[in-house]
């Protein structure tokens, strides 16, 4: 997820779409925090971690 939200942000600022942008901040805040909830050993979602 968090691979996928830089890849969108990159494609976003290169190709000028807000939207791309907008969705890659998303994902990349998103994936952080699953992320650092799974390293933590919480479960989240029924899963330790996320990969």
């Amino acid at each position: 997820m968090i691979s996928l939200g830089v890849i969108l942000l990159i494609l976003g600022l290169v190709l000028g779409i807000g939207i791309l942008q907008t969705l890659g901040v998303i994902l990349l805040v998103v994936g952080a925090i699953l992320f650092l909830l799974g390293s933590a050993g919480r479960a989240v979602g029924g899963r330790r971690h996320y990969y």
